[in-house]
């Protein structure tokens, strides 16, 4: 569903039944959940909602409550979030989920508890490249990348675009100010907002989307304001 163009999407969704889209939506990454509801009537978004299970309905209102164009709009709530004590071949065993992107599957957030986010305080990253060169009953926590950049929940696209070029980063954590990770924004869910909309059709006659908005530009400055979701 996901890897549909947008106005497919909603044309699929809106010709299901009630119930069976609210499950395709509990289905799908809750960033990509989000998105679609985004592009639905108000009245369609808020009822689909109310059917999805209330634990995957939490996440997507969380993510619908942010601008879409910032780190919170874009970023996912679901990245593999570990304690600081879990060995490597566990967090190894973790990385391997079918349902996570190259990007996401490239780290593991380590935190102190809980583990769902919002998490308590973030501690910093193990990257994959890292793990694979130490002994499997080393912890996580005595391998970590503490000084791995970040950015909040309200912080442009552009910044965080200019991050993950700028530290040749496939994916950046989102904190809150008591340091809590929120979520994570990955290379793959900026290329979706920098690309045309039609990218997914094949060759597209559209120009490459602004980080700021409008045409890409070798020139482009930061100082635009963000769209709300939908």
């Amino acid at each position: 569903m996901e890897e549909r163009p947008e106005d497919d999407q909603v044309a699929i969704l809106s010709g299901l039944d009630r119930d069976r889209a609210a499950d395709v939506l509990e289905a799908m990454q809750p960033d990509d959940a989000a998105d679609l509801l985004g592009d639905l009537p108000q009245a369609e978004a808020a009822e689909l909602l109310e059917l999805m299970e209330p634990e995957e309905a939490r996440d997507v209102r969380r993510l619908l409550a942010y601008e879409d164009r910032t780190a919170g709009g874009l970023m996912t709530t679901d990245p593999v979030v570990l304690g600081p004590e879990t060995p490597i071949a566990a967090a190894l065993a973790h990385v391997r989920r079918q349902d996570l992107t190259p990007a996401l599957a490239s780290m593991v957030f380590v935190v102190r508890p809980p583990l769902e986010t919002p998490t308590g305080r973030f501690l910093g990253v193990v990257h994959l490249q890292r793990m694979l060169r130490e002994a499997p009953h080393e912890s996580i926590g005595g391998v970590l990348d503490s000084d791995i950049e970040s950015v909040a929940p309200h912080d442009p696209l552009l910044k965080v675009t200019r991050l993950l070029a700028t530290y040749n980063l496939l994916a950046l954590p989102v904190l809150d100010k008591e340091k809590r990770l929120l979520g994570v924004v990955s290379v793959d869910d900026v290329l979706d907002h920098l690309l045309p909309e039609d990218w997914r059709e094949g060759e597209s006659s559209e120009e490459p989307v602004s980080p700021v908005g409008g045409p890409a530009s070798p020139t482009d400055a930061p100082g635009t304001e963000v769209s709300h979701r939908g």
